[in-house]
């Protein structure tokens, strides 16, 4: 039921590529309350550890790594495309990975900078789309795109792009939204009308993948889901945890080549 909102209003640095301008605009009042656990971001605050644990062990698995040592993640190369505040791009920092965010929004990146200044964090943070560090001849061991494909202009371009900056023996990890009449319900209407978690307009239903677009959309690109897992929200407990049997709503995957 979670989805996050990341860019800032500002023109979008690949203009006519997958950056959607309008999705920049949209999401550019609340830049600035991205690391405050009780603002509008305050899903995603209760959503990021179980977005870190599932690339941790996803990380580990695919390159061979104990996720449980000191610093699983030494030594590796990691994009994370549409970073927002860097919530996700810190913690995988501190786990030893040298990263590189970037985000369509200036604010958003700014926003980054100044977080990761305070709290110490070797994050590389920079304004730029996938588009542009093709166009550098850029490659990661790890490329992470969690809830952006929903708000792209052009998905096949898009996981292109995401292809194209994955190392040879590399990797892919994405989140998402599935498309459902129960993805409608809990992530427009619960979250968006009722429960305002985000602000009205923030999703597109129509925009949603289901799982088996997104991996025939990677595969097309040379990679191959090799684990699905839904995420679930619990309003009980205020929680979020990962089951693989509820793919209804939102969902984790990672991919890789053959």
């Amino acid at each position: 039921m979670t989805a996050v909102p990341r860019r800032p209003n500002d023109q979008d640095p690949a203009a006519g590529g997958t950056v959607d301008a309008g999705e920049i605009s949209r999401f550019g009042a609340i830049a600035a309350e991205w690391w405050d656990p009780d603002g509008k971001f305050r899903p995603l605050h209760r959503y990021n550890p179980v977005r870190v644990r599932y690339l941790r062990d996803a990380v580990c698995r695919h390159f061979g790594r104990d996720p449980e040592g000191p610093l699983p993640l030494k030594g590796l190369r990691i994009v994370d495309v549409g970073c927002g505040g860097g919530l996700l791009a810190e913690p995988l920092s501190r786990m030893g990975a040298e990263v590189l965010g970037i985000d369509a929004g200036e604010t958003t990146v700014e926003v980054a900078r100044l977080h990761a200044a305070e709290s110490g964090a070797e994050v590389a943070y920079r304004r730029a789309s996938a588009e542009e560090l093709v166009a550098e001849g850029r490659r990661f061991d790890v490329v992470v795109a969690l809830e952006v494909v929903e708000h792209v202009a052009d998905v096949p371009l898009f996981l292109d792009a995401l292809a194209r900056l994955t190392a040879p023996e590399g990797m892919v990890a994405m989140a998402t939204i599935n498309r459902t009449p129960k993805a409608f319900a809990l992530a427009i209407v619960g979250a968006e009308w009722v429960l305002r978690w985000l602000p009205r307009g923030t999703h597109d239903w129509r925009k949603f993948l289901r799982p088996s677009e997104l991996a025939a959309g990677l595969r097309r690109t040379g990679l191959r889901v090799r684990d699905v897992q839904g995420v679930v929200y619990s309003p009980l407990r205020g929680t979020f945890s990962l089951d693989p049997r509820d793919l209804d709503v939102n969902y984790m995957l990672w991919a890789s080549r053959d």
